[in-house]
């Protein structure tokens, strides 16, 4: 595979996706249904990312990584903020208005085995978005489109009359990419896409998701808890915690410089391979849980966890701050 080139700034104007301090809240209430609350999932984010990009986004489990690619495809209505595809204002469109956006922005989702229908082979799976996005489309161009659509992510023919539960959990993320491809997307949502999967298959999808980008000029999200894997597939990487972005860089730049102490306790629990460098590395660990999103704290949101707060981080929510290109939201960045 040829060698992608990072996105450069002038690149980076060229803006598929642009998130301006997008909300999306869920409401609860207690047992009794007298009082409601919010979970505050999404909570004011700013975002943009470019075309032909790979944007990674890393986190806890909880902090909303999902919630916010969600939100950004419109499978979520957001509670506030704005979001634009290609310049358009997607933000309040109704459901006839944004189905022409939903063949444009796909989603690849995480567990492959809950993401396809069991009472359906891959050809009805296949079709079915086909035709949603094509009416017009004869059988016949139908089974051709979706032959060369499994050959791209390495299924063969016979694939076409089984169901779900006849292939391995590889085999049905890579259905479930196809389904995704099938009708020529440009931006995919890739929601965690390999955590499901063994190790050893691991690779091989990533992989085939660097080629299939190449190939199609795709531009993706790619959420994930795995670090070393976003690092891999990434071009700019987003740390995202209790519901906003805390930290954004160029990957190489994130994880040889992280500025935000959060990003700096995530990198460090990252395995070193090398029994003499662990045993030298200095490992950052965060202190207590984190908190609920039904009570975010004041100020900054990390400072209950961090070992640098002042005053200020207790009283002043942090906003994301420029540094050659790497923005952090940290009052004490550069400092620490």
């Amino acid at each position: 595979m040829e060698n992608r080139e990072t996105p450069g700034q002038e690149d980076r104007q060229d803006i598929i996706l642009k998130a301006v301090d997008l909300k999306k809240y869920f409401a609860v209430r207690n047992f009794l249904g007298t009082s409601k609350h919010y979970v505050k999932a999404v909570d004011g984010v700013n975002l943009e990312i470019a075309r032909g990009e790979c944007f990674g986004l890393v986190g806890e489990s909880g902090c909303g990584k999902s919630t916010l690619g969600r939100t950004l495809i419109r499978m979520y209505e957001p509670t506030g903020g704005q979001i634009l595809f290609d310049g358009d204002d997607i933000t309040s469109k109704k459901k006839k208005e944004i189905l022409p956006y939903h063949k444009r922005m796909q989603i690849i989702f995480q567990d492959p085995y809950s993401a396809l229908d069991p009472h359906q082979n891959v050809r009805e799976i296949m079709s079915e978005p086909l035709r949603m996005s094509n009416p017009s489309m004869s059988r016949q161009e139908s089974n051709d489109k979706i032959m060369e659509i499994l050959e791209k992510v390495g299924l063969q023919k016979d694939a076409l009359e089984k169901y779900a539960y006849e292939f391995s959990g590889g085999q049905r993320q890579r259905i479930g990419i196809a389904r995704a491809l099938s009708v020529n997307p440009e931006f995919i949502m890739c929601d965690e896409p390999i955590s499901a999967l063994d190790v050893s298959i691991q690779a091989q999808v990533v992989n085939m998701l660097e080629d299939l980008q190449h190939e199609f000029g795709l531009t993706y999200l790619f959420v994930s808890h795995d670090l070393s894997m976003v690092r891999h597939i990434s071009d700019r990487i987003g740390v995202m915690y209790l519901g906003n972005i805390v930290e954004i860089a160029q990957k190489d730049e994130l994880y040889d410089n992280p500025l935000h102490p959060y990003t700096q306790a995530l990198l460090s629990a990252i395995p070193i391979a090398d029994p003499e460098r662990a045993k030298a590395s200095r490992r950052k660990t965060i202190e207590g849980d984190l908190p609920s999103p039904l009570n975010i704290p004041s100020g900054c949101r990390f400072h209950t966890r961090c070992p640098y707060a002042t005053e200020q981080c207790r009283g002043e929510d942090p906003q994301l701050r420029d540094f050659d290109g790497h923005q952090v939201a940290c009052h004490r960045a550069g400092e620490i």
